[in-house]
């Protein structure tokens, strides 16, 4: 094990450990978002999927996404349950720490990314659908696309398309799995007419959480405590601060006066954009993609929504899958090889080859995520049934009424 440097492998165990920080931070934001008698409900979702996606990917999500090429399509099963994958370094993905580091920070990329669902179908699928679908939407989605993305060999990183920490693989997928679990599972009772949020300052506390393990999730992408890893540090702070001051200018000027869910909306808008050009632009780049994110995000949330009158109840589709689309195509903008000699320039930079390549990516994910979301969707409906019953989306989960309800689940 002479090849593991201490540092990058005590930057990558913290990043790790940010990066699992920030389900518990989505179930606090979406949590705050949601009724008082739900909270409990979606909080477990989140949490749950900390347990099965972490087994799923041990057992052989791990070997689908970053095992030896198939094709360029799947990674395959030779590494099924970490058959092979030890603590020597692997020189194609992290040549610098353990492997096993390398598996247990990209394990917690997968969990998270199917939480982030959860917000387009928040307090109205029953519990048993949840997991089915999570499960087979890991395996059939995610794992694919990852290895697309990020796998040796996978078609996409051959073609040249560029995603740092997870803008395409992360929100672009998940976007538009939501995108389609709104139009299946249906409208909320009495939608458009909904209760405003519980409980704000859950939410600002889960946005705080998600800003915080955020840079576990962009910086640690460098897989090394060097300059790169600064670099995309300072890109993310920098991203989520522009959006997060963008949606706020727009909503002074367009409804008199900011809020503290726009504010925090915004930011978590940059966040997304900013994830997969993070290790390849500039400050000021940064900066651009995050006040573009915000205010392409808010008419996303605030405008289209609500003239096309879909639910996607905590704008997990507005504000991950727009927000990943605006990332994905600004990286095609302001990436520089002056920041990472990996990557590419892109169109402000003299070339706008990667312009092209990113839309390229962007369209075959969202579509390939949207359609087999879709049909999972529609598949688990027919077997098992997605909604929540009547009485249990009036009843939810309200602790004030029965103590033995915080034991227990709707659906």
């Amino acid at each position: 094990m002479e090849n593991i440097n201490t540092g990058d492998t005590a930057w990558m165990i913290i990043s790790t450990a940010l990066v699992m920080l920030m389900t518990p931070g989505l179930a606090f934001f979406y949590g705050g978002l949601v009724r008082r008698k739900n909270v409990l409900s979606i909080m477990m979702q989140c949490f749950m999927l900390l347990g099965v996606i972490s087994i799923q990917w041990v057992l052989f999500g791990y070997s689908l996404a970053f095992g030896p090429d198939h094709g360029g399509v799947i990674g395959g099963l030779s590494w099924a349950a970490l058959n092979g994958v030890g603590l020597e370094p692997n020189a194609d993905y992290a040549a610098t720490i353990p492997h096993q580091l390398f598996v247990v920070f990209q394990m917690m990329f997968a969990v998270i990314t199917p939480a982030l669902i959860i917000g387009a179908f928040a307090e109205r699928m029953k519990f048993s659908a949840f997991l089915v679908f999570s499960i087979l939407w890991a395996t059939i989605v995610y794992d694919p696309m990852a290895h697309w993305v990020w796998g040796m060999g996978g078609w996409l990183r051959e073609l040249g398309a560029l995603d740092f920490a997870g803008g395409t693989v992360v929100h672009i997928s998940a976007g538009m799995a939501a995108l389609a679990a709104a139009l299946v599972v249906g409208k909320r009772k009495g939608y458009p007419e909904t209760s405003p949020p519980h409980n704000l300052p859950f939410a600002i506390l889960g946005a705080a959480l998600l800003w915080f393990g955020w840079f576990g999730f962009n910086a640690g992408s460098a897989l090394s405590s060097g300059g790169l890893s600064v670099s995309a540090f300072l890109a993310t702070h920098l991203g989520a601060a522009a959006a997060a001051v963008a949606w706020a200018v727009l909503e002074w000027i367009l409804r008199k006066r900011p809020t503290a869910l726009g504010i925090i909306s915004g930011a978590v808008a940059g966040l997304v954009a900013i994830t997969p050009a993070s290790g390849f632009v500039t400050p000021l780049g940064a900066m651009g993609i995050g006040a573009l994110a915000g205010l392409v995000c808010y008419i996303a949330v605030v405008l289209v929504k609500n003239r096309l009158g879909y639910d996607d109840s905590l704008d997990a589709f507005g504000v991950h899958g727009v927000g990943g689309m605006v990332g994905a195509l600004l990286t095609g903008l302001w990436a520089t090889t002056l920041v990472n000699p990996a990557g590419a320039d892109g169109l402000f930079h003299g070339s706008g080859w990667l312009l092209l390549r990113q839309l390229l990516a962007l369209a075959v994910c969202a579509a390939y995520s949207f359609a087999i979301s879709y049909g999972l969707l529609k598949l688990v409906d027919k077997f098992i049934g997605l909604r929540v019953s009547e009485d249990g989306e009036n009843i939810g989960l309200d602790l004030t009424q029965h103590r033995e309800s915080a034991y227990t689940v709707v659906g």
